[in-house]
């Protein structure tokens, strides 16, 4: 005679995923707009041992409510293609502090990056977090203060808020 002996993984395992499942559906999904939003972190300079910042931390808080955030490594063709407008989502304006006030100095490469594919499990789903990218700083500058403007774009090509750093002094 065959005796039966249950599974109690198994049985913990259901229970659990039952559990979740109830508990899941009962937590008031967030929701927010489609376009992205990023909100301000300060930015962070690191320095070497001389009185030079050598990088910056650029960070920042987002919410898009589609998480439609990131590329993949293969979009490079219109309108993610290089040279597009759309190649970076994560645009980064560098400006420095002159005589005359701010100015723009084109930089290549540029400042800006692509930022991954933030949700790929869960497309279509509200995400928020917060997003940090290192930038190489120039050690010897030809002015002391910059700053940066910066913003994302989603995949359906929705421009975040753009934010603005405050001054910056590349020098201790």
């Amino acid at each position: 005679m065959k005796r039966h002996i249950p599974n109690t993984r198994i049985r913990i395992f259901v229970t659990t995923l039952i559990g979740m499942f109830l508990i899941s559906s009962c937590i008031k999904q967030e929701e927010f707009s489609d376009i992205p939003e990023i909100t301000y972190r300060p930015f962070v300079l690191l320095f070497d041992t001389g009185q030079l910042a050598v990088k910056g931390v650029l960070s920042f808080d987002f919410q898009d409510g589609d998480g439609d955030i990131g590329l993949y490594p293969g979009d490079t063709f219109p309108p993610y293609n290089r040279g597009g407008a759309y190649y970076y989502n994560l645009v980064i304006r560098y400006f420095e502090k002159q005589d005359s006030g701010y100015v723009e100095v084109v930089l290549n490469p540029p400042f800006s990056a692509r930022i991954p594919v933030l949700n790929p499990d869960y497309p279509g789903k509200a995400i928020k977090g917060f997003i940090s990218d290192t930038l190489d700083m120039d050690p010897s500058p030809d002015f002391d203060t910059v700053r940066f403007e910066y913003f994302i774009y989603d995949r359906a090509l929705n421009k975040s808020n753009v934010l603005t750093t405050p001054d910056i002094p590349l020098r201790r």
